[in-house]
């Protein structure tokens, strides 16, 4: 069972235009954990690149950033969907803008509630950052708030129409996520160090 399906048809949905570039990995781990890392761009997004890692008992994970164009000083979307276990769901979606300690708000979203070890509100991440714990069964609870975060960051997209492909922009926040990101420790657990290193460095924060 797929536990991110609707979100994922939520992202299609919203953005047509994304289209499928190239798989960047596909890996099976001797303990029956699968992974794919695929790269999609869209009309106004240089990237979006997705991984999801499963396996055929409770792990589902769903990770995508999508990357807009630049010259409209625009935040990235993220998103962290992780299914880790059949009772521990963690569902993170947020504005992350690429300059650091630029502090991105809305009154038109929540405000983030709390503080999170891996997910600092006002250094590229929002203050409209969400965090959630739910159980698997409850995964479909919050698309809602989800589906109104993406169409949001569609319509800013759509207002400001950026067209430019000055990459560098991107390096300093990925770098920081590669510092901050708990991915490396979770990938290397289950794939191996430099394997998961390479992957970090090459596809999930490649402009670093």
């Amino acid at each position: 069972m797929d536990l991110w399906k609707n979100y994922k048809a939520t992202i299609a949905k919203i953005f047509p235009d994304i289209k499928f570039v190239q798989r960047h990995a596909e890996w099976t781990n001797d303990k029956g954990v699968n992974l794919t890392a695929d790269l999609y761009s869209g009309k106004h997004l240089i990237k979006s690149r997705q991984v999801e890692i499963w396996d055929n008992k409770s792990c589902s994970i769903y990770n995508n950033i999508l990357y807009p164009m630049t010259g409209a000083n625009l935040p990235c979307f993220g998103m962290d969907l992780m299914g880790m276990s059949d009772k521990r769901v963690v569902i993170v979606f947020d504005f992350q803008h690429p300059v650091e300690k630029y502090l991105f708000y809305t009154p038109d979203l929540p405000k983030v509630e709390g503080t999170y070890r891996f997910f600092e509100a006002g250094n590229h991440f929002s203050d409209n950052l969400i965090v959630r714990y739910c159980q698997p069964d409850e995964v479909d609870e919050h698309l809602p708030l989800f589906t109104k975060y993406l169409q949001y960051y569609k319509d800013m997209l759509d207002e400001h129409q950026p067209i430019g492909t000055d990459t560098t922009q991107y390096g300093d926040f990925d770098k920081y996520m590669i510092r901050l990101d708990p991915i490396s420790g979770y990938l290397s657990s289950r794939f191996g160090k430099e394997k998961s290193h390479n992957l970090i460095k090459e596809f999930f924060f490649s402009y670093a």
